[in-house]
């Protein structure tokens, strides 16, 4: 299956859009690359997140959400699918957060979970 724009494996809150294109606007390396939310293996729940700007790759799932594209690839939307980014500017227990109903458990930190 080719790169699809129709169903977004992974959506983005206005907030966390606001602060991606905030730090694509800081880091003029990054200019026209998306928003790459991946999967790989470690943690410590088994399962951790990855985010990374990236250029799209052929076989990438790919939306425009709040003017940012976000970029999944396939094996990794095996785990994302219906996953949320999020982004809080709180003191405590702020930054970017993925919430994703797929995972059996995650770890107190957030980062990592159990398929």
């Amino acid at each position: 299956m080719n790169s699809t724009e129709t169903e977004a494996v992974v959506t983005v809150t206005e907030s966390a859009a606001t602060e991606i294109k905030s730090m694509l606007a800081r880091e003029k390396e990054n200019a026209g690359k998306g928003l790459r939310v991946y999967v790989e293996g470690g943690g410590c729940s088994g399962m951790q997140y990855g985010m990374v700007f990236d250029e799209k790759r052929p076989d990438d799932n790919t939306v425009e959400l709040h003017g940012v594209a976000v970029l999944v690839d396939p094996f990794s939307a095996n785990y994302l699918r219906g996953s949320v980014v999020d982004f809080s500017d709180a003191l405590t227990g702020g930054g970017f957060k993925i919430t994703n109903p797929q995972a059996k458990q995650s770890c107190g930190c957030g980062k990592s979970f159990e398929a």
